[in-house]
């Protein structure tokens, strides 16, 4: 879908809640607050979080609704100071200047060479000691799982997810395929979690 069918969608609903995802919350909780970059961030549940968490946070999305409401949330939350809201196709724009001590890619579902691509600049911008939480719909939760696109050239695949982040020189720290619950569904969604570091010199 291009930037226009998201922002229609943005208008007409709160598409994630304001809650971070299951995953990316395990990841990070633990982290010593720094500077971090969220990805494909939509209308900002992740950098609501890490803002109120102490994390100074650069969003970044092509929906120019869901960053507007990002903004405008995180001045109604009191973490306007700490957030930085950026209108840009991970594709084809320049991300925020790194480094950074942490990257998020939450749920940016692309085909394999795009996303390898979009991942790899995003990783890129992790400094010395710094972690990536990559989270997507796997490619198994297509017949196994729940909710999540229904195009198999869209769902990851944890070795294709960890390959884009070698490219960027991390270190795999762990890569599987975990089950989130989902509310009101008798089974699951399956979910590619990768979490890389790269090495301090």
């Amino acid at each position: 879908m291009d930037s226009r069918t998201w922002d229609e969608r943005y208008r007409a609903a709160d598409l994630w809640g304001s809650e971070p995802n299951v995953f990316v919350r395990e990841a990070v909780v633990d982290l010593p607050p720094g500077r971090a970059l969220d990805v494909a961030a939509g209308d900002g549940r992740h950098t609501l979080w890490l803002a109120r968490l102490g994390w100074d946070v650069d969003a970044v999305d092509f929906s120019t609704v869901a960053m507007q409401r990002g903004a405008d949330l995180a001045r109604e939350q009191g973490v306007a100071s700490r957030t930085r809201w950026h209108v840009a196709d991970v594709l084809a724009d320049p991300l925020p200047p790194g480094p950074v001590d942490l990257v998020v890619v939450a749920y940016l579902q692309l085909p394999v060479q795009a996303l390898g691509a979009a991942l790899a600049a995003a990783c890129a911008h992790v400094g010395p000691g710094g972690t990536a939480v990559l989270v997507g719909h796997d490619r198994s939760n297509l017949a196994g799982g729940t909710g999540g696109p229904q195009d198999p050239a869209v769902l990851w695949t944890t070795d294709d997810v960890a390959t884009a982040a070698r490219a960027a020189g991390l270190e795999i720290r762990d890569a599987a395929v975990r089950e989130r619950a989902v509310a009101g569904a008798d089974r699951p969604a399956l979910d590619a979690v990768v979490l890389a570091r790269r090495p301090v010199a």
